[in-house]
């Protein structure tokens, strides 16, 4: 690394260090989690439900409608748990082989201590709320596993990206909608004003890392964040979801899998991301088609 890329780099930690001294929140402290739940208030935009537009939609009520907010919230906050977990143990691995007064070494570590807190957040927000934590399927764990171990570098810095750019879009929506409940709103508040000192980290390490890249290397890591893309987002809203609300699982999951309106959010919340990773070059080649089956690409 020459002595220009390594003072770029610990002067973007050094700023990031200082908004994190600056803005952080203590979920334990600065959330009421005594307060009561408004009655009949959506826990996400209904426009952002999965089955929204649907014929399934349409056969609802709209305590039904309510209801399902209430479990798709919880699911993808209980996959993000899952993900936030996954994302603390890739960076303290990382952080193992680097020096640790290097401000880029302590901003990795500071990041850590942001994830567990935002991991805690979610869990008191689902304890809240009173649905279950439904994480994802088992082999989808069982390949978060194997993910663990084949992620590193820009593939691993990509994947926090993609996991935290598509909830950021979707948050920073719900946290300015009065239909939505205030515990929400709030707990999405506090997600994206830190998580956003998370993405100019990983943004920047992406940009430096890709270059260095070989060919062979470029398609691999391609190829690993463009699973780990497809199995984040294809996990946020769990089967279960929808028993829980007294529709049908199977014909429910279908029919949010093929609703052109939640193809057309999920790409509206990918956005930004697939625009900066096509640009970076970790978006292309064969890999590009677990980015459309994921409908983050048209």
């Amino acid at each position: 690394m020459t002595e220009t890329v390594r003072a770029a780099r610990e002067a973007t930690a050094e700023r990031l260090l200082n908004s994190s001294a600056r803005n952080s929140y203590d979920p334990e402290v600065d959330i009421d989690w005594s307060a009561p739940l408004a009655d009949g208030m959506y826990f996400l935009p209904p426009e952002r439900l999965s089955l929204y537009g649907t014929d399934l939609w349409r056969e609802m009520t709209e305590e039904q409608r309510v209801e399902l907010s209430r479990h798709e919230v919880c699911s993808i906050a209980s996959v993000g748990i899952w993900f936030e977990v996954i994302l603390m143990e890739l960076l303290s691995r990382y952080v193992y082989d680097r020096d640790p007064v290097l401000r880029h070494t302590q901003y990795a570590l500071v990041e850590i201590a942001d994830e567990c807190r935002h991991s805690l957040m979610f869990a008191r927000m689902i304890e809240k709320i009173g649905c279950p934590a439904y994480g994802v399927t088992p082999g989808v764990h069982r390949l978060g596993r194997l993910f663990k171990r084949m992620s590193f570098g820009p593939s691993m810095f990509g994947t926090i990206l993609v996991a935290e750019e598509v909830l950021d879009t979707v948050q920073r929506e719900a946290m300015r909608d009065e239909r939505v409940q205030p515990l929400v709103r709030m707990v999405n508040r506090i997600h994206v004003l830190e998580e956003a000192r998370h993405v100019r980290y990983a943004r920047e390490e992406v940009r430096r890392q890709v270059r260095r890249l070989s060919r062979p290397e470029l398609t691999y890591h391609r190829f690993v964040l463009a699973r780990a893309a497809y199995m984040v987002v294809r996990s946020l809203i769990h089967p279960d979801v929808y028993a829980a609300v007294g529709l049908d699982p199977k014909r429910a999951r279908a029919t949010a899998l093929a609703n052109p309106h939640h193809q057309e959010t999920v790409r509206w919340a990918g956005a930004k991301l697939v625009s900066f990773l096509t640009e970076a070059g970790l978006i292309g080649g064969p890999s590009r088609r677990l980015w459309r089956a994921a409908s983050l690409v048209a």
